[in-house]
């Protein structure tokens, strides 16, 4: 008997999942019996899982895009955009470029991959999307505004393709993570880690894992009645 969370037979997109919080995604896939397709820019560093394959991708180029997804097989209903960057700096000393970076990977980016997929989602009539937000596009942050724009324009897009894929068997769901202990978060400056686990109710903050395992479940059919929702993984930092 099948469970809840078995993706056997399943094949999968996690962008920039070759690191940090894409990485865990795409390890719980394959554990659960998903094949993934990880589209990022640059190779890992780490070993590539025997149920995974690294396609070189620009998610801001929709031929790249387009390219990449006309490769893989008609299985492929689930998918993560979880590609981001950071150009943090306060408004008014922003540059054009860090603005338009960090929209074009975090929010077009996201955009590209999903128009990408929909007809063949659409005529497999199913389908999960899951795009990784954040809760500084729910809030806003100092120094963030280009990444909180990505951010809060991502929700809006989650909430649209989900009334427009519905009928078609396809759920789009967005996970907000707070801060999160990746490797590169631990390379922060103390005084900045402290202050987000001050925001915290748990007194910890969350793990790669922890995001992963609310994606995984917002792609089972554990979830298959839930769709344009937001679910924050943040230990409670948002309240």
């Amino acid at each position: 008997m099948k469970t809840l969370f078995d993706f056997g037979g399943t094949h999968a997109i996690v962008t920039g999942g070759n690191q940090g919080i894409g990485e865990a995604i795409s390890a719980q896939l394959q554990q659960c019996g998903s094949f993934v397709h990880i589209f990022d820019y640059a190779p890992s560093t780490a070993p590539v899982g025997i149920n995974s394959k690294w396609h070189q991708v620009d998610v801001r180029d929709p031929d790249s895009v387009a390219n990449a997804v006309a490769c893989l097989p008609d299985n492929t209903t689930l998918l993560v955009n979880n590609a981001g960057i950071t150009r943090d700096r306060t408004l008014a000393k922003m540059s054009d470029g860090e603005w338009h970076d960090v929209l074009s990977v975090n929010l077009t980016g996201a955009f590209n991959v999903m128009r990408a997929l929909a007809p063949r989602l659409r005529a497999a009539g199913r389908g999960r999307i899951v795009n990784i937000t954040s809760i500084n596009g729910l809030r806003g942050k100092f120094g963030q505004g280009n990444y909180c724009a990505a951010k809060a324009g991502l929700v809006g897009l989650t909430k649209t393709a989900a009334r427009e894929f519905g009928p078609h068997g396809i759920t789009v769901n967005a996970v907000a993570p707070g801060m999160v202990m990746t490797p590169m978060s631990r390379n922060l400056p103390p005084e900045i880690i402290d202050g987000a686990l001050s925001q915290t109710t748990l007194d910890c903050l969350p793990e790669p894992a922890d995001i992963a395992h609310a994606v995984l479940f917002l792609l089972s059919d554990a979830a298959r009645m839930i769709t344009g929702e937001v679910l924050r993984v943040d230990s409670g930092q948002y309240i």
